[in-house]
């Protein structure tokens, strides 16, 4: 197994993810590689939760230009994980 730290990269901080972690569902983005098992494991090893349920996108990159330069902004991919019930909820804001 790859280490945890390797699959989950960081939390997204977004109103919309701010309004779902309402609802215990957190949002990260994720190594493009890894599937929903993998992130689940990850996400219960480094927080020390229960993972219920774990969906995910795939984010193509945007053109980008600078004058007559183009090229891609990186591919990535978000994974919404939601925690069970009797789970502790996750804190981005601590000190």
């Amino acid at each position: 197994m790859r280490d945890p730290r390797d699959i989950i990269k960081r939390p997204v901080i977004t109103e919309h993810s701010a309004d779902l972690m309402a609802d215990k569902k957190y949002t990260f983005e994720v190594d493009p590689k890894a599937n929903k098992t993998e992130i689940k494991d990850a996400v219960e090893l480094i927080f020390g939760v229960k993972v219920e349920k774990v969906n995910t996108l795939n984010l193509k990159g945007k053109l980008k230009r600078m004058g007559q330069y183009s090229g891609y902004r990186s591919d990535r991919k978000k994974a919404i994980v939601e925690l069970s019930e009797d789970s502790k909820e996750l804190d981005f804001f601590e000190g």
